[in-house]
């Protein structure tokens, strides 16, 4: 009994930890680690010369010393809604797993994270812009990139990207499946992963993992999207069958999904070292 308590309040330990792990932060963070381990070292330094212009951004309680940073800063600025509230729809593009993908729908405006990866890359390329605005860019790209590599900003069952859904994490209760897979789900792939994710990346691997653009990326995550319901529900939620507000994302689940999260978060990093790149160049 006591060691079973332990472990409960180990695991709910974690579930209360989890907004400064994921990716929330930590997955964000791994995304732009594998970046900056794979950009050029003209495109680093071009980087740590835009990072001078922080105070710029107007922001001094969310810190842009490193890429790293600078990948979360989007969502550390969100407790300033009043200031930043615009922002908040360019984080996701989801659509119903259960239909056919269109990679320009629920993006009014240009609101949509696809849009504003392309948006944003424009900007940063930009030299004749003032250097906060393109630093500005800069955290925007690297953290959007992020985000569209992660399923449930893509996919959703008509539950907001499975926020509607009450998920149990292992023996630890409290979260919904978007949370998991934001957070403990990405957290357990990074920690566990062999070799690191955050390494220089040889050819082959940068061609199988990288190419593409937003597009395409976005279908990739909205087709995952629906193998994590169908792991969730126990069946492919587009079969008609009553779907669960509550489920348990299993030991089993957690260890059959850790190489899909791993892939995402390599394949963000390497893709964002290639915009990085492109747009720093010359």
């Amino acid at each position: 009994m006591i060691r079973r308590f332990i472990a409960l309040f180990t695991a709910l330990s974690l579930v209360w930890a989890a907004p400064s792990l994921a990716w929330w932060e930590y997955g964000h963070h791994t995304v732009a680690s594998v970046a900056m381990a794979n950009i050029k070292p003209h495109t680093a330094a071009r980087i740590r010369e835009l990072l001078r212009a922080e105070a710029g951004l107007g922001a001094p309680d969310c810190r842009v010393r490193s890429l790293e940073e600078a990948s979360y800063w989007p969502d550390c600025i969100k407790r300033d809604g009043w200031r930043w509230g615009y922002t908040f729809s360019w984080h996701y593009q989801t659509e119903p797993v259960c239909k056919a993908f269109d990679p320009k729908a629920n993006c009014a405006g240009g609101n949509c994270v696809s849009a504003q990866i392309e948006r944003s890359r424009r900007i940063l390329a930009d030299r004749k812009l003032p250097a906060a605005q393109r630093l500005e860019a800069l955290a925007f790209l690297a953290h959007f990139v992020g985000d569209i590599h992660m399923p449930l900003h893509s996919g959703d069952n008509n539950d907001a990207g499975g926020n509607g859904v009450e998920a149990q994490y292992g023996i630890a209760p409290g979260r919904n499946l978007h949370a998991v897979w934001d957070g403990l789900q990405a957290e357990r792939a990074i920690s566990s992963a062999q070799p690191r994710l955050v390494r220089r990346y040889i050819t082959d691997e940068r061609i199988a993992l990288s190419g593409g653009d937003p597009a395409v990326w976005g279908k990739e995550s909205w087709e995952l999207a629906r193998k994590i319901y169908t792991q969730a529900f126990g069946f492919d939620p587009c079969n008609n069958a009553v779907i669960p507000k509550s489920v348990v994302w299993s030991d089993k689940a957690i260890e059959a999904m850790i190489p899909d999260a791993q892939r995402r978060i390599s394949q963000g990093g390497l893709r964002l070292a290639d915009l990085l790149d492109a747009a720093l160049a010359g």
